[in-house]
């Protein structure tokens, strides 16, 4: 009976380190909504956090996905196309459709340097696998800065420009 008690209690206190060391750190930032590039957004000339636009509009159906303070990110976008009702899109002749094979997220925050003087700083992902639908999904970890203040999630191009951020 001592022997069983004795494995029991090792076997509880294994799993309950194991789950206490397994934890996720604490959620920073859900996403439950995601907004395309409008059209004053697009190209160069108006930048959010020094994050170009996409060269034409993009809408999104869907996104989800949780920001972790240890960097951990997992994003999940539907739909995420050239917007089908612009005029220079449906000219292009790629109306509703993604013609990117693969993107990449972006988490921007505002932070500070060395010297203690504000600053944005962008972190990228690798590249990953996008469907000509828009449909494309990372689970990935990010180095954030310390500080990381109001922090901003995109999903970009393989060359940097936003076709989707965080917000509604």
């Amino acid at each position: 009976m001592k022997k069983l008690w004795f494995v029991s209690m090792v076997i509880m206190l294994l799993f309950s380190n194991v789950s206490i060391a397994s934890a996720d750190s604490p959620k920073i930032m859900e996403i439950k909504a995601m907004v395309g590039v409008p059209r004053p957004y697009t190209g160069p000339a108006n930048p959010i956090r020094d994050i170009a636009g996409g060269g034409l509009p993009w809408v999104i159906r869907f996104a989800d996905g949780e920001l972790r303070a240890n960097g951990k990110l997992e994003l999940r976008v539907r739909g995420l196309v050239l917007d089908p009702n612009d005029p220079d899109v449906i000219a292009s002749g790629r109306a509703g459709i993604n013609p990117s094979a693969t993107f990449k997220a972006v988490v921007s925050c505002l932070s500070k340097d060395e010297a203690g003087n504000p600053t944005t700083v962008n972190v990228s992902t690798d590249a990953f696998p996008a469907t000509p639908t828009g449909n494309a999904k990372i689970q990935t970890r990010v180095s954030l800065p310390q500080p990381c203040i109001a922090p901003i999630i995109f999903v970009t191009s393989p060359t940097g420009s936003w076709f989707a951020a965080t917000g509604f």
